[in-house]
């Protein structure tokens, strides 16, 4: 599979806590998150519904972008979600 930088942001069922990550491989990446194997912040919080992404050409630019994004106010970044999801669906189900 070609690689594809992404920025994702993940959020909880109740959608109040939000995690931000970067990838090559969305799809695979989710499913891990999904699947309870990323540990730290995503499993303890269970951040698996997929709210938002964005796709990049270069890995450098999603990073710089996750940087961004990681560095916003809470508010900020539900807008984001917002604007884009307004219904804060889960987005998986669209990649694969």
């Amino acid at each position: 599979m070609e690689k594809q930088p992404a920025v994702y942001i993940l959020t909880n069922n109740q959608n109040t806590t939000l995690y931000i990550g970067v990838t090559s491989n969305l799809q695979a990446r989710i499913w891990q998150h999904k699947s309870g194997l990323i540990k730290g912040f995503s499993q303890t919080y269970q951040t698996h519904k997929l709210v938002h992404y964005e796709l990049f050409s270069e890995m450098l630019t999603a990073i710089e972008r996750e940087k961004q994004l990681k560095n916003w106010k809470r508010q900020w970044k539900i807008n984001l979600v917002t604007r884009h999801n307004a219904d804060w669906e889960d987005l998986y189900g669209s990649l694969v």
